[in-house]
């Protein structure tokens, strides 16, 4: 699927990770369920998993536990954020990147398309996936660096920042609804692929200018419409 870009060629395509550009088979479900368990220490009970992603809903627990003890609440987050890493870096240890990706990498820089890459995930996890990444991109902001994780807009204008792109000139690429609403907070095209958890009908309603089954198959639409 194209939208109409009005765009003669894209000066940068900031990407999502996992998902995007690894497989790495994080379970997001069972992350909550052991913020769950973790919860039912500090709060009065068991909390129920709500529609929140992880990090969000951990940070909502710890302030309900904090209403009864600001430092019980703060070893929560300790915790919780520990459960949160340990399952990162288990995940990337059984992760792989896809073989598109450093061949992809290396077209886009040799047509002069500046590379980023902003992500929830960690340095650490990423780096056990992709350990050039840093090499081969012009922005890598991970969560430990980003002023505001997405969907929040400052993540991305980040990564803009730092390969001098704008946004009208900008594509952001993801396997999340998640990456498409950062894309469109933050005013540049958005693209979603499918080589997630997420298929084509779970995109739908968000409108992506682009989507594919995953970043080759998009890269074939970028250079049909001219964009790359």
């Amino acid at each position: 699927m194209q939208g109409d870009t009005g765009l003669s060629k894209l000066d940068a395509i900031i990407f999502d990770f996992d998902g995007t550009l690894a497989d790495v088979p994080l379970d997001f479900e069972r992350m909550k369920i052991k913020i769950a368990a973790l919860g039912e220490v500090f709060l009065e009970e068991r909390p129920v998993p709500n529609s929140k992603p992880a990090l969000e809903w951990l940070e909502e627990l710890v302030q309900q536990a904090m209403e009864w003890d600001v430092d019980e609440g703060k070893e929560f987050r300790s915790r919780g954020q520990l459960v949160i890493t340990a399952m990162e870096l288990d995940a990337a240890r059984e992760g792989k990147l896809f073989e598109f990706t450093r061949p992809i990498f290396k077209m886009l820089r040799e047509r002069g398309v500046s590379i980023g890459v902003i992500t929830r995930n960690i340095t650490p996890a990423v780096k056990i996936v992709f350990p050039d990444i840093e090499e081969m991109t012009q922005a890598f902001i991970p969560r430990e660096d980003a002023k505001r994780v997405k969907p929040d807009p400052a993540h991305l204008f980040q990564a803009l920042e730092m390969v001098g792109a704008e946004p009208s000139r900008t594509l952001m690429v993801g396997d999340h609804p998640m990456d498409v609403q950062t894309g469109k907070n933050s005013g540049t095209l958005s693209a979603a692929v499918t080589s997630g958890n997420i298929d084509a009908a779970g995109f739908a309603e968000f409108e992506p200018d682009f989507i594919a089954s995953d970043v080759g198959v998009l890269m074939l639409q970028l250079e049909e419409a001219g964009l790359i």
